[in-house]
């Protein structure tokens, strides 16, 4: 199970991550909502043990708070700016890559074009990624973080940033969590949560204090410092220009 309790990062002005907590075991999809990509991309390196916490909170994966232990296990899905796949590859050179980082116990003797063959890809090989339609993108994308057998939880980067119909991501997900024969903890930090979706939800930021019902701080009056002898404070000058303005009407006199 993953577990995030107050989980946050500092920005250099504003939070990277507002303090958020969540929970997701093996065999569920959770979808975490957020309006900024960078809210999104940063809990996803957080939950991937991609990058580390700088303002606090707890991450665990199995009851173990130890990153390694984490990055183990979880795979980070086409993140923009981290991981998505470049352009100007072909997906056969993607795959060659990816297949590349698998540990070498695991490996095997893993080739593109025998894996394109058996996981059913061969009809996109020779397309440029960026060809790619959304729904074909993220099977391919996860097939490949799946192909490391270590991989326990898929953490999935903005999916819904590629096409506005859910059906491109929804039920390649779902499929993933609920697979029996290898059920995954599956995370996907989106922009809105579909209409359609009946199951787990979390928010980005769901424990950053409420403004509105926190009270504000009460105001310290400033008070100014002693003056030296023989000088006026600016409340006194009016009543001293008045008492000036009498004495010489009455001099006149």
């Amino acid at each position: 199970m993953l577990s995030a309790h107050q989980l946050q990062a500092k920005g250099r002005r504003d939070p990277l991550l507002p303090p958020t907590s969540l929970t997701v075991a093996r065999g569920e999809l959770l979808l975490v909502a957020g309006d900024r990509q960078d809210q999104r991309t940063a809990l996803a390196l957080l939950l991937s043990g991609r990058m580390k916490a700088t303002g606090g909170g707890q991450l665990s994966w199995d009851g173990n708070s130890r990153t390694k232990h984490l990055r183990l296990a979880a795979a980070l899905v086409d993140s923009p700016g981290v991981n998505e796949p470049e352009e100007h590859l072909s997906v056969r050179d993607l795959v060659t890559e990816d297949l590349a980082l698998i540990p070498r116990r695991y490996r095997g003797a893993l080739l593109s074009r025998p894996w394109l063959k058996v996981n059913r890809f061969e009809d996109i090989a020779d397309l440029w990624t960026e060809q790619l339609e959304p729904r074909r993108r993220l099977e391919l994308l996860t097939a490949l973080a799946l192909a490391n057998p270590r991989t326990d939880l898929l953490v999935v980067d903005s999916p819904d940033r590629h096409s506005a119909d859910e059906l491109t991501w929804l039920p390649r997900l779902q499929a993933l969590a609920y697979d029996a024969g290898r059920p995954l903890a599956v995370v996907a930090a989106v922009s809105a949560v579909p209409a359609s979706w009946d199951g787990p939800v979390a928010h980005i930021g769901n424990e950053a204090p409420d403004p509105a019902t926190d009270p504000a701080p009460e105001r310290i009056p400033e008070t100014a410092p002693d003056a030296p002898a023989g000088t006026l404070s600016a409340e006194s000058m009016p009543d001293r220009e008045n008492q000036e303005t009498e004495l010489e009407t009455e001099v006149a006199k």
